[in-house]
């Protein structure tokens, strides 16, 4: 966390891990170029007092486009590389994005009982690489992730997933409370894992077209998204530790779904 209150801001505040610079654009003409041929984002860093003209043109071409958008100190920019970035480092997406609504409807058109799972703040790359796994080798649809508060999609989120990252449809959404709406509309029971209910995880219907909502181990679903599931569930806990690891507490679930469709 970055602390606003100094007035000096020493190297080692923003140390950070690298990642490989074919993974990363630098510099606010390349990153324009680079969204114009179609390339895939996962998110840019902008330096926070930027106002040019041409850093409002690259505030415009990501509109739309699902990129998570962070404004940092020059310095958070400066841990990445030390080449001339312009205020403007962009990360490149190792994977495509699938849009959720075509998504949905192709899986109803191909005649297919939808089994997917949306991951609400989940921020650690192992965890998001491993729940990814699981779902391919399950037979999940699609990951549903938002475009803030997610894990990054990069190679260490591959490496995670053993590769499923290549195999798995990912929904990147800009607002998680109108997918969660939208799947609503569209038939979908969504099915929250969360502690707040005394319901058993194995009493809810998961045969008919299902979306399973995970949340962060800390703050687990945000309200506002929980409000939006259609039943709530919860594993049982009889140790003395609380609640599982995100990522067993999915694969749990999406075997129950397993289990119930006789997959």
């Amino acid at each position: 966390m970055i602390n606003h209150k100094s007035q000096t801001t020493t190297r080692k505040s923003y140390d950070t891990k690298r990642p490989p610079e074919k993974e990363m654009i630098f510099g606010i003409r390349a990153v324009i170029e680079a969204i114009d041929a179609g390339k895939v984002l996962d998110k840019v860093l902008i330096r926070r007092d930027m106002s040019s003209a041409i850093g409002r043109e690259l505030l415009l071409k990501l509109e739309g486009t699902g990129t998570q958008i962070q404004r940092v100190p020059v310095e958070k920019l400066n841990q990445f590389t030390d080449k001339n970035h312009q205020g403007v480092i962009a990360f490149l997406s190792p994977i495509e994005f699938t849009p959720l609504d075509s998504l949905v409807a192709s899986l109803y058109d191909e005649g297919k009982v939808p089994l997917l799972m949306l991951l609400d703040g989940v921020t650690d790359v192992r965890n998001f690489g491993a729940i990814a796994r699981t779902c391919v080798c399950a037979g999940v649809h699609a990951l549903i992730i938002g475009t803030r508060g997610s894990a990054a999609i990069n190679g260490d989120a591959v490496k995670a997933s053993a590769g499923a990252l290549h195999s798995l449809p990912i929904c990147k959404v800009e607002n998680l409370q109108n997918a969660l709406t939208y799947l609503r509309d569209s038939g979908l029971r969504i099915v929250a894992a969360t502690e707040h209910t005394d319901r058993n995880y194995t009493e809810v219907d998961l045969t008919v077209p299902t979306c399973i909502v995970m949340g962060s181990e800390e703050k687990g679903i945000y309200e506002e998204n929980l409000k939006l599931c259609t039943d709530q569930v919860r594993l049982p806990m009889t140790g003395v530790i609380e609640s599982l690891n995100v990522s067993v507490a999915a694969g749990v679930f999406i075997y129950e779904a397993v289990r119930q469709r006789g997959l």
